[in-house]
């Protein structure tokens, strides 16, 4: 017996995110929200830089280019959360508190 099995590559269409969770709307009518604790630049972020964002490409991802953060939706559908070291957010705070002075 063959089996037809259809990729179907996931596409956001919308993006909410609250001080608690990230949720995105994908093209095919599904929702996914996640914990914003996943991504410590964007429980770091301001109110208005976490708004900030932008779709790549056809939704394959979401940008926030203030923060240097890039979050792509297979990853979210897989459970990923952040794979950045320690060392590196703590680098990435240091550049943000010494530029706000």
């Amino acid at each position: 017996m063959t089996t037809l099995t259809l990729e179907i590559e996931p596409f956001a269409s919308q993006i909410s995110v609250t001080d608690e969770r990230l949720i995105v709307d994908l093209a095919d009518g599904r929702s996914l929200s996640v914990p914003l604790a996943w991504y410590p630049r964007l429980i770091y972020a301001s109110p208005t830089e976490r708004q900030n964002w932008q779709l790549l490409g056809d939704g394959y991802a979401i940008e926030w280019t203030d923060l240097d953060e890039h979050i792509g939706i297979e990853g979210l559908l897989a459970g990923r959360r952040s794979g950045e070291s320690q060392q590196s957010l703590e680098r990435w705070l240091a550049t943000r508190s010494s530029s706000a002075s």
